[in-house]
């Protein structure tokens, strides 16, 4: 937990592993999972590295496993995952995987082969039925009997339809006259059927004549496995040239054409012929999809398995590939960052796997200085993580440098509350987070693939945090889906009024110093304000000062985690020339009209005090009337405005008796504070560096005149020491005239930095703490919304008495819980997730936090296994 305040201490290790134990210190750490490897050969190509033949082995087998996976898929066979992870298997394991994969898939390549094949076969003799069947039926509309064989087309009607079809050549049979008819039969996709008629009337000049008709069941594609709906069709036709016109065009439509025998005898025989051969090929289909099934559940009990082994083998090959090697070839050579406080846990790791690949040589394992920035490593668990996310997503901190994510575990989900105070809602809210953390467990095992679900269930301790807090700030508004909990009974009593005043006065305003009396409320706001028609100009005042009071707070905050950068960078200049003139400036402007709320607040209420007697509130009146503007005393201490008139009956505008010299003397030092930021830093800077420069100077002149050390206290005595020999020894190329070049370079750098960073403190003073009026804007918005959907929505189911009554409360209740979560607990739930977002990234985080690390990213099995797991779901 302490890592999560500031991320973990890293450093730079230098380590040696012999050829043939590198393999197994490289697993051993990835199952550890605190180590991020550098790749040492940055220029080399993939296709050039040593272990690149290793890697292609591994893409072939998951190439292997995915084709398996896929055809266990297409049968809906359950593949077993017990959650347990195999640790990676030793290398010379790899030749028996490949033998097994390569076995398994020749396998059922064949089977499947076999099997389209055999459907093939299926579908062919199935059409062939279909067309047996419907032919017979479309002979048998043509010809009535066999006593009367030819009647029908003999019959005068039929000819003349079908002569300027068909011709007028070979009429004959049993001496009467009848065509000579040729005919094509076979199938054709049902979709095709208009275009195909169409064709065949255009190419022929309608000497055809098409009948057609469609096979009732959908026929399985042995290719695709899809259903296609397909449609009998017959052609008759007269003479060759026809013939071979409806063969080329049956042909470019894709239709199958089939033998069919002239004769209803032969057909029938046919017919039986082709029963036959369908049954015994639906028994060898059988026998075939049985031995395809057995194949796939024997290898669906290892499939998940054997994934997490070979993605472990092609992750060790992957990192070992960023090694060095040793010009002996004995030994790999690997530099990787890892923390500090788990080096004894990683030196056990590579232990064990010296043990494991049997080698007697130990690894070194060296720490290295380096000038590289280390990654940035926070120890999160999945109460934090959430929390964490939504910082990372603005900017990775720097490295050591403070981390928001503890403080805002508290911040974030209260400001959230201070716009969403609603306790029904917050109960909704925590409900639905509370049911994701108690079934946690269950719901990730499902690995539910949709977006939206992944945000909810990532981030459920956020939301359930924002719902606690929300029905804490409901409870302080007294605020439950627009109305009010009159716990403890209204501490508002009318005393004075009697009931034809209300009858006469239906707005009537009441005094609270003589109209009323009781005692403050105990917790919260008093219930009474749901009924007043003031109800909103109270609350508007009521939290858009408490806004303000949250807001500086909040910016104090930054500011004060600041000084704590500082301190462990050990940068003092920035304590004197940053930190001390923002807290100055931010407390003696602001904070003071903090102070100047609650000071309205403790001394005006709704008695006058002077007309008890008090003495000591004479010369400045704290009556109803006599409460000063918060904002326009702001405005005038900032514009030194002072010889102002006080409102009638009122002794003073100000609160108090020193209150002008006091706002005089902080304005004073508030603005002495810009030029204190603005240039105490740079003069410091560049004095610092003038007084370098004659010190180096000094030393150069001692050494020309044969001072050999360079101290130039040779022959003094007393005894003081000469400066760092290293700063002698430095490389002098940066001194003489373009050496002080680039330094004033550096100076008019420093000067625009500053310059930019004290205007954007200043003016973002003033607009962040304007920014924080979204807590009132929003508060009162979502209680309006609220207000207005009651009214419009539940009040008219409660207007009835009947049973009518009943039947429309519970239509309008359904539709108003519909309003109530789509509207007010999502769309509002969401803006005021952003808009707190916005007040951590911008107010808050701008005070302290710069986000310009990069992510500690180890080299861990358990994240490349999620990583892969989640890349094939999508």
């Amino acid at each position: 937990m302490g890592s999560l305040f500031r991320s973990e201490e890293m450093t730079l290790c230098q380590l040696f592993l012999q050829s043939e134990a590198a393999y197994a210190c490289v697993s051993e750490l990835g199952e550890l999972g605190l180590v991020q490897f550098v790749d040492l050969n940055p220029d080399v190509n993939v296709f050039q590295r040593k272990f690149v033949n290793e890697v292609r082995r591994c893409d072939e087998m998951e190439r292997k496993l995915r084709y398996m996976e896929k055809e266990i898929n297409k049968d809906g066979i359950p593949m077993l995952d017990t959650g347990e992870i195999p640790e990676a298997p030793q290398p010379r394991e790899m030749i028996d995987l490949e033998a097994t994969f390569e076995k398994l898939e020749n396998e059922l390549r064949e089977v499947n082969q076999n099997a389209e094949a055999l459907k093939r076969n299926f579908l062919e003799l199935t059409e062939l039925k279909h067309i047996l069947r419907k032919t017979q039926a479309f002979f048998d509309e043509d010809y009535k009997g066999d006593s009367n064989h030819y009647t029908q087309m003999t019959d005068p009607s039929w000819e003349e339809e079908h002569v300027s079809l068909l011709g007028e050549e070979g009429l004959r049979a049993g001496g009467q006259q009848s065509l000579k008819l040729g005919f094509v039969a076979g199938v054709i996709l049902r979709e095709r059927i208009p275009s195909f008629e169409r064709m065949l009337w255009r190419a022929c000049h309608g000497n055809v004549f098409l009948r057609q008709t469609e096979i009732e069941t959908a026929l399985e594609d042995p290719s695709t496995g899809d259903k296609v709906v397909k449609s009998v069709f017959i052609i008759f036709f007269q003479g060759d040239q026809l013939k071979t016109k409806v063969k080329k065009i049956c042909e470019g439509f894709r239709a199958t054409l089939y033998p069919c025998p002239e004769t209803p005898a032969d057909r029938r025989e046919m017919a039986m012929g082709v029963m036959t051969r369908i049954e015994d090929l639906n028994t060898v289909l059988g026998q075939t999809q049985d031995h395809r099934h057995r194949v796939l559940v024997a290898a669906a009990k290892n499939v998940v398995n054997w994934f997490v082994k070979v993605r472990k083998i092609k992750a060790i090959y992957h990192t070992l590939n960023f090694f060095n090697i040793d010009v002996t070839q004995k030994c790999l050579i690997a530099e990787c960052w890892v923390p500090i406080l788990d080096i004894e846990s990683i030196q056990l790791a590579l232990r064990r796997g010296i043990e494991r690949s049997g080698s007697s040589v130990p690894p070194i394992l060296n720490r290295m200085e380096t000038f590289e920035d280390p990654p940035t490593y926070i120890r999160t668990n999945k109460f934090t993580s959430a929390f964490q996310a939504l910082f990372d997503a603005y900017g990775i901190s720097t490295y050591r440098e403070v981390n928001p994510t503890p403080y805002s575990i508290i911040t974030f989900p209260f400001l959230f509350a201070v716009m969403f105070g609603d306790f029904g809602h917050g109960v909704l809210m925590a409900l639905f987070a509370a049911w994701m953390v108690m079934k946690e467990k269950p719901l990730a095992a499902k690995k539910i693939d949709n977006e939206i679900w992944k945000i909810f269930f990532g981030g459920r301790y956020v939301i359930l945090l924002m719902g606690l807090f929300s029905m804490y700030t409901g409870l302080i508004y007294n605020d439950v889906f627009s109305k009010s909990l009159n716990t403890f009974g209204s501490h508002w009593r009318v005393r004075s009024v009697n009931e034809a005043d209300f009858k006469t006065n239906p707005d009537l305003t009441l005094d609270p110093s003589r109209d009323c009396t009781g005692t403050p409320y105990p917790f919260g706001i008093d219930p009474v304000w749901q009924l007043a028609s003031n109800k909103i100009v109270f609350l508007n005042v009521y939290k858009m000062k408490i806004s303000i009071i949250f807001g500086v707070c909040h910016m104090l905050l930054g500011i004060i985690l600041s000084y704590s950068n500082h301190t462990y960078f050990k940068r003092p200049l920035n304590i004197i020339c940053e930190f001390i003139p923002q807290v100055i400036f931010l407390t003696f402007l602001f904070l003071y009209m903090v102070f100047l709320i609650f000071l309205k607040w403790m001394l005006y209420g709704p008695t006058d005090p002077t007309l008890s007697g008090d003495a000591a509130a004479e010369n400045f009146k704290v009556g109803p009337g006599c409460a000063p503007s918060i904002l326009i005393t702001f405005i005038n201490m900032m514009l030194f405005k002072y010889n102002l008139t006080p409102l009638p009956n009122c002794g003073s505008v100000f609160m108090f008796g020193i209150q002008e010299p006091l706002q005089k003397f902080l304005l004073f030092i508030a603005l002495l504070c810009v030029p204190w930021m603005l240039f105490a830093k740079p003069v410091h800077i560049m004095r610092a560096r003038k007084k370098e420069q004659e010190m180096l100077g000094n030393n150069h002149i001692a050494v020309e005149n044969g001072d050999i050390d360079g101290t130039g206290l040779a022959n003094s005595n007393n005894g003081t020491s000469h400066p760092p020999v290293t700063a002698a020894a430095k490389p002098e190329g940066g001194g003489g005239g373009h050496g002080g070049h680039g330094e004033e370079e550096d100076i008019g750098e420093v000067f625009i930095y500053q310059g930019i960073h004290t205007i954007e403190y200043v003016l973002g003073s003033i607009s962040h703490t304007a920014s924080y009026l979204r807590l009132w804007a929003l508060s009162l918005a979502h209680a309006q919304l609220s207000e207005v959907l009651w009214n419009m929505v539940m009040r008219n189911g409660l207007q009835s008495e009947s049973w009518i009554g009943g039947v429309m409360l519970w239509a309008m209740f359904a539709f108003w819980g519909v309003l109530t979560v789509g509207i007010l607990v999502l769309m509002e739930g969401l803006s005021a997730f952003l808009h707190t977002l916005r007040l951590h990234w911008v107010e808050f985080q701008s005070k302290f936090y710069s986000g310009l690390g990069y992510s500690f990213t180890p080299f861990s099995f358990e994240i490349i296994l999620a990583t892969a797991s989640s890349g094939l779901e999508e």
